[in-house]
């Protein structure tokens, strides 16, 4: 966990760092040890990045994208949705679902978004598209349609796939896109939550994101790992009126070095007004 030790260190890592580029200087890779890519912004402004087009695995943080598709379909989240055995025989990161049981479409949500539960994920894509393969050729549509060129998705939970790719920019985009949805935005904050089956069996769940509850200011986003992607992250963090969102994909450490970034954005932030 990120405790009060990690931010102090964390806060000494950042004012070691290069100061933030003046207004009008193109972005420059100012942090070329954060990641093999990222990308942090300010106020919707882009102001540090290292290798942000670079296609990559994205892990769970195609999950964003899986949310974001069924949020701006015929989302009904009390609708009762039965969980598959495929469903239930998944992989990685699970909530414990069991093939029949039923539970409402806003729980499966949740679980899918705060505790990156996979099962939940193909349930939800099932009960959308009727196929998980359905359901994937609307995520790649929507990601045209959103322009973003380095993404491609071969299932919807973030499994290693050959062509399963999206970048920091793309990732930047998709981030902000979903966050609009006031559901997926509520969901991405929580650091833990509960939900239940129709037949009353609760199902505790706890967020995979450590900066939660631990670095001021912070309110989401997702995290991710797999074999080959490394560790990923996204984080949104709010702080005296700035807004900031950090993109990291396969990060050595990814907690100190986003909470290190975290503060270096709120100080250039503050610098600039």
């Amino acid at each position: 966990m990120i405790g009060a030790a990690l931010l102090l260190a964390a806060t000494a890592v950042a004012g070691a760092t290069s100061a933030a580029a003046p207004p009008g200087e193109p972005p420059q890779d100012r942090f070329p040890k954060a990641a093999a890519s990222y990308l942090v912004a300010i106020d919707g402004r882009v102001v540090w990045t290292g290798k942000p087009d670079a296609p990559a695995p994205p892990a769970s943080l195609t999950k964003i994208m899986t949310a974001l598709v069924l949020l701006e379909g015929d989302w009904k989240p009390g609708s009762p949705v039965t969980v598959s055995r495929a469903a239930a025989a998944e992989t990685g990161s699970r909530a414990g679902l069991r093939a029949g049981e039923t539970l409402a479409a806003g729980d499966l949500l949740t679980a899918m978004l705060v505790a990156s539960a996979n099962d939940a994920c193909v349930v939800l894509a099932e009960h959308a598209a009727g196929s998980v393969t359905a359901f994937v050729v609307a995520m790649n549509a929507r990601a045209a349609a959103l322009s973003l060129a380095a993404t491609h998705f071969e299932n919807p939970c973030g499994h290693d796939a050959p062509t399963q790719r999206s970048s920091a920019r793309d990732l930047l985009v998709l981030a902000e896109t979903a966050l609009a949805h006031p559901e997926f935005a509520r969901a991405v904050a929580l650091q833990s939550a509960e939900v239940k089956t129709v037949a009353g069996r609760r199902i505790a769940l706890k967020t995979g994101n450590h900066l939660l509850g631990n670095a001021p200011g912070v309110i989401g986003v997702k995290t991710g790992w797999t074999p080959g992607a490394g560790k990923c992250l996204v984080v949104l963090a709010e702080r005296d009126g700035a807004r900031v969102l950090i993109v990291l994909l396969d990060a050595a450490d990814r907690w100190w070095t986003a909470a290190a970034l975290v503060e270096e954005a709120f100080d250039a932030a503050r610098a600039r007004r």
